[in-house]
């Protein structure tokens, strides 16, 4: 097929390209960055449909819309571009003021001018040309090729593992923050991103204090403001010149960078010129040293090496005609140019020798420089091997024309200064977007480029020890060659080639640096992963980060006040070193999951040498700064925590969510070996949550103490059940688990959210009970709702649902927390300033009822209650015994509880329990009949009527009133309701009646007296009533039914098992409110319902009689193990 799929971003038409093709445009997100998925899939295109009527493929017709034609999808990927907006076009479209963009056409670029130069221009830079003598000088030869060949090689292993994450698919414009961000998740590369943009910007700040040293120490020294008055005092007035200087060459070079991009960019080949002819100048002058070395002299008194600033013959006397008088030599040691004058003991002893400052290669010299010459700070440099007669005095005077060192030097300290000189790397993979062949260039690109600047570092190290004096490459400043650049006394064909050439090379890249830094900072604010930060992604009309600059140019203040190069330039090793390090990682993380994604078009890799290159930028980051490198990583723990906590989420497929999954797989695996020890053992929670019409969460108060329970710790699961078929309700389903996920996240409830669909709730929730959880992670106790609704005649299937789930849940040996009054529950925000949490423990459960208090009691909303247990003694038991047993247990449990034990001695059973037995038994026999036919319910209800004629006892006939009422609302809904409802309540107390908070269809109130006054309701429906009507001409009165209940009651046919059940049931929850009333939560012993299903009906009265009056209560039922232990 010859037609083109392309999609295009909102409705701009598709620009295009020189050959006339559509150029797909890349699908914008909500935060305005392009998309990293395919921009072929789940196209909504209109016009591509229409391209397939009629076509071969009609039996795919239906699909195309998500499922596009592989000729269209390959055409696309072929054209497919991802080219940031570049400098240049936004130049362009300034200049156009606001025209529209015509799409720019960019020149792509080779390996050789796309990776290679850039590199070179990024690696050499001021370190090169004004430390890299002085580190010799001191560390010597052996130490020096050392220290750069473990610097070369940690990057040459970046390079390597860098190369394949930018072979690993299409790279856009990003660098090392996108490969970071995508291969180790938004966390780490927020973390590693802003550290590698604050070790660019201090690396400007490095550049401009570079290019300032140049300017006042071998350009321009008048220029200095600061003077100092004795020799004391230099270092201070030094630092106050790069100061003042460095702060006017930053606002410079950010004013430079502000206006137009597009200079800095045209003049980078002219500072990769200068960098390329000072290199070549430094071998040029190696080579003609070796037979023709250049003439600079040194003036040594003794061993001591001379300042040249001061005297300009190196002798101590003078012949002036015919009179020999102290030269300027003379005049700075002694008090006059007299020779009878006073002189310095060691002027005095020693003589004044002149040698060449370059002896040449072929000198020899290089075994004198092989080892390291460590000084501390303030030490005079003194030439090895030459003896000298010491003074008696070895003070030393400051203000004598000696030279110095500068401060203390050691090994690491040296390999923090070194280390920005091979730093750049990235350089090649910041401009992927701008490659003609990105999965090509970059690593052939940088790799070539480090192995070229590792070659030239290399040889510099051993070509500096062969030709150049040591005390003058100790000579950090070329005080002793007349304070010319040490590497530019070897140049060829002069010094000032080196110092022109050092000069525009750091100003070169201290404009690349602010020029890079602010648009790093852009990228990382426009994925907004850190919320902060995102007012830095904004910039001006053509997108240039006019914030990100500003912050920019201040954190680079920072290191311009610091104000010494020694100082900066292991801040910046650092980050680097940071970010190079988690380049590493990102490779051997991938490489070690074996991700399917993960096919690098660069082979040359090995997981083993990622992990070395991690390890040793680790080992350099300690090595160079061990505080620095402390501060790096609590700066970068910091801001990953806080992307963790406060970032935006963001699906990259990254790395990281892969080893989670494999360490998750490994702990699954590992906990499959057995059942948890009680001492780990933990409620690991499945909470069932039912929702509304809306999918919305009708008790949200269940997972407010949900996280009161769990604080966090182990595993929750919030569960639901949807009627239906999940192919009919996936939107239901997906609404609701939108909806209880806010809801957990609100509440602060730490774990997964599973909706499920079937048929009917009783299945449901024996499938989520069945299913929920994975391997050894599953829930063990279930938390659930009361249902309020059970005596509903709407709602008759809930409360065997509910006794159901009891059943199943002891058969699957999971414990059950059964929240009654859930709607009383405290919110997170509330607080308990006093109160009790009182534990009835019954029966044994294996310590559900200890634990339970204890794990609540953590919680902020429950810590200021007390715990109290009750227990229940019988006639049989000693009381006394028991308090005693129980509170030596609890403090083997290391639990703090008040202890009580009940008394309960045996009774007769009253009246008003064979009463509320009695209503009980009749109301299950009406719950029975609600699936019946209409036939059968009516001879159920004559025959319910008939057995209530001889069973109810009244003790004031008088006050018996039989209440006949029609429901308003099934007026006229005979058609729609044709089976009757039938509902008998015995009411025996209605001025006392009260509904139980949170019930709300609750109607009926048991009696307080037994000589209460008592009335029956009798509800018909409408269309009943219409037939008894019609059946009988004469209407029902209450006086005529009234007879039917004044016969004398017969309790002896109620069920034995029911009376001592409700007997139990009544003296419990007598006690259980006299002590208990006033408690803020009240636990205790659920019992199992009967083994019989016959009796089902009665079990949820028994519990609602259990737990009359008590406003939160939790039944707990165990899961059939112990969960707590007195042993360590």
């Amino acid at each position: 097929m010859s037609r083109r799929f392309t999609v295009t971003a909102g409705e701009e038409p598709p620009s295009r390209q020189a050959g006339g093709d559509p150029s797909p445009t890349q699908v914008q997100a909500g935060d305005g960055n392009p998309k990293e998925s395919s921009p072929f899939i789940n196209s909504t295109d209109l016009e591509k449909a229409k391209e397939y009527d009629g076509k071969n493929m009609a039996l795919f017709e239906e699909e195309m819309d998500t499922s596009p034609m592989v000729s269209s999808l390959l055409s696309g990927l072929a054209n497919y571009t991802n080219l940031p907006q570049g400098s240049k076009e936004h130049e362009e479209a300034e200049n156009n003021d606001g025209a529209k963009k015509k799409p720019v056409k960019a020149t792509r670029m080779g390996t050789f001018m796309g990776v290679y130069l850039p590199c070179l221009q990024n690696i050499f830079g001021v370190i090169l040309f004004l430390r890299l003598t002085w580190v010799v000088g001191v560390s010597g030869i052996m130490e020096s090729f050392f220290m750069v060949f473990l610097c070369c090689s940690c990057t040459m292993l970046t390079a390597i593992s860098m190369s394949a994450i930018a072979t690993n698919g299409v790279v856009p414009a990003g660098g090392s923050y996108y490969m970071i961000s995508r291969s180790l998740g938004p966390e780490f590369g927020g973390a590693v991103g802003l550290c590698f943009y604050l070790g660019t910007t201090f690396a400007g700040a490095m550049y401009i204090l570079g290019t300032i040293e140049i300017l006042l120490a071998y350009l321009f020294p008048p220029m200095a403001i600061f003077k100092a008055e004795d020799a004391a005092g230099e270092a201070a007035a030094m630092l106050n010149n790069m100061r003042v200087y460095g702060t006017c060459v930053l606002s410079f070079m950010a004013t430079v960078v502000f206006v137009g991009v597009k200079y800095v960019n045209k003049f980078a080949l002219v500072f990769l010129g200068c960098v390329i002819l000072s290199i070549l100048a430094i071998y040029a002058g190696v080579i003609k040293s070796a037979f023709d070395p250049p003439t600079f002299p040194i003036c040594l008194l003794g061993n001591r090496t001379l300042s040249r600033h001061g005297f300009d013959v190196c002798a101590k006397v003078v012949q002036v005609g015919n009179e020999t008088i102290g030269s300027q030599l003379w005049e700075l040691f002694c008090s006059s140019r007299f020779l009878n004058a006073t002189c310095d003991e060691y002027f005095e002893l020693n003589n004044v020798t002149e040698v060449q400052g370059i002896p040449g290669a072929a000198s020899g010299l290089i075994q004198e420089n092989l080892w390291s010459s460590y000084m501390p700070k303030g030490i005079i440099i003194e030439k090895t091997g030459m003896s000298s007669v010491p003074p008696s005095d070895p003070a030393i005077d400051l203000d004598q024309p000696y030279v110095f060192s500068d401060m203390t030097s050691y090994f690491t300290l040296l390999v923090g200064i070194y280390f920005p000189s091979v730093t750049g790397i990235m350089a090649g993979s910041n401009r992927s977007g701008d490659l003609r062949d990105a999965q090509k260039s970059i690593p052939i690109g940088t790799i070539m480029a480090i192995a070229t600047t590792s070659a030239v570092y290399i040889s510099s190290v051993i070509l500096f020890g062969a030709c150049i004096e040591g005390v003058v490459l100790r000579d950090k400043f070329g005080e002793a060659v007349n304070g010319n650049l040490v590497v530019g006394t070897l140049a060829w064909p002069s010094p000032w080639v080196i110092v022109f050439g050092s000069f525009f090379s750091t100003c070169g890249a201290g404009l690349q640096s602010l020029t890079g830094a602010p648009r790093l900072l852009q990228a990382i604010s426009r994925d907004g992963i850190v919320p902060f930060l995102r007012v830095f992604g904004h910039g001006k009309a053509n997108g240039e980060p006019t914030w990100a600059l500003l912050l920019t140019a201040c954190i680079c203040e920072i290191g311009i006040l610091i104000a010494s190069l020694d100082e900066v330039a292991p801040i910046l090793s650092m980050f680097f070193l940071m970010c190079y390090m988690f380049v590493n990682l990102a490779c051997a993380v991938q490489t070690l999951l074996r991700t399917p994604n993960w096919r690098p078009r660069f082979r040359y890799y090995h997981w083993t040498l990622s992990f070395l290159g991690m390890s040793l930028c680790l080992a350099l980051m300690f090595i160079c700064s061990w505080y620095y490198a402390l501060v790096a990583m609590v700066i970068a723990g910091l801001i990953y925590k806080y992307i963790e906590y406060r970032g935006a989420e963001k699906e990259w497929g990254d790395g990281i969510r892969g080893l989670s999954l494999s360490a998750a797989r490994y702990a699954l695996l590992r906990l499959e070996e057995g059942q948890p020890h009680t001492k780990n053992w933990r409620p690991q929670l499945l909470v069932l949550v039912r929702v509304d019409q809306d999918q919305n969460v009708v008790h949200p108060q269940l997972l407010s103490f949900t996280n009161q329970l769990k604080a966090g710790k182990g595993l929750t699961i919030v569960g639901s059940v949807l009627e239906g078929t999940f192919l009919d309700n996936h939107p239901q389903v997906q609404r609701a688990e939108e909806s209880i996920l806010r809801l957990m996240e609100a509440e602060k409830v730490k774990g997964f959210c599973q909706v499920v669909t079937s048929s009917n709730i009783r299945d449901g929730v024996s499938n989520l009970i069945q299913s929920s959880g994975l391997g050894g992670l599953q829930p063990n106790t279930l938390l659930v709702g009361w249902p309020r609704n059970w005596r509903s005649k709407e709602d008759h299937q809930t409360w065997r649902n509910f006794i159901e789930l009891v059943r199943e849940t002891t058969a699957g040996h999971m414990a059950l927390l059964v929240a009654k009054n859930v709607a009383m529950f405290p919110a997170n925000t509330e607080r308990f300033s006093e109160g009790h949490i009182d534990v009835w423990w019954i029966v044994h459960d294996g310590g559900m009822l200890m634990l339970l208090p204890f794990l609540l009691r953590q919680h902020k909303v429950w810590r200021k209650c007390k715990m109290r247990i009750f227990t229940v003694a019988q006639m049989d038991d000693n009381s006394i015994q028991m308090k005693k047993d129980l509170t030596t247990f609890l403090y083997h449990l290391r639990i703090t509880a008040e202890v009580e034990v009940v008394e309960m001695h045996e009774s007769d059973i009253s009246a008003y329990t064979y009463e509320k037995t009695l209503v009980m038994e009749q109301r299950s026999q009406i719950l029975k009949q609600m699936h019946l036919t209409k036939t059968e319910r009516e001879r159920e209800i004559q025959s319910i009527t008939d057995e209530s004629r001889g069973s109810i006892r009244r003790k004031n006939p008088t006050n018996t009133r039989l209440h006949l009422s029609v429901p308003d609302e099934q007026v006229g809904d005979s058609e729609e309701k044709p089976e009757e409802e039938v509902q008998l309540i015995h009411d025996t107390n209605p001025t006392s009646s009260s509904q139980s908070p949170g019930d709300e269809t609750e109607t009926e109130a048991e009696p307080e007296a037994e000589a209460a006054p008592e009335k029956v309701h009798l509800t018909w429906t409408q269309e009943k009533v219409v037939e008894k009507n019609k059946a009988s001409q004469s209407p029902v009165s209450p006086e005529s039914i009234k007879d039917f209940f004044s016969m004398k009651p017969e309790w002896e046919t109620l069920n034995q098992s029911n009376v001592r059940r409700m007997h139990t049931a009544i003296r419990l929850n007598e006690a259980i409110v006299k002590k208990s009333q006033d408690a803020k939560l009240v636990l205790l012993n659920m019992p199992g319902p009967p083994r019989n299903r016959k009796g089902d009906e009665n079990y949820m009265e028994f519990l609602e009689v259990l737990t009359e009056h008590l406003d939160r209560v939790l039944l707990v039922r165990g899961g059939g193990r112990e969960v707590i232990t007195i042993y360590s």
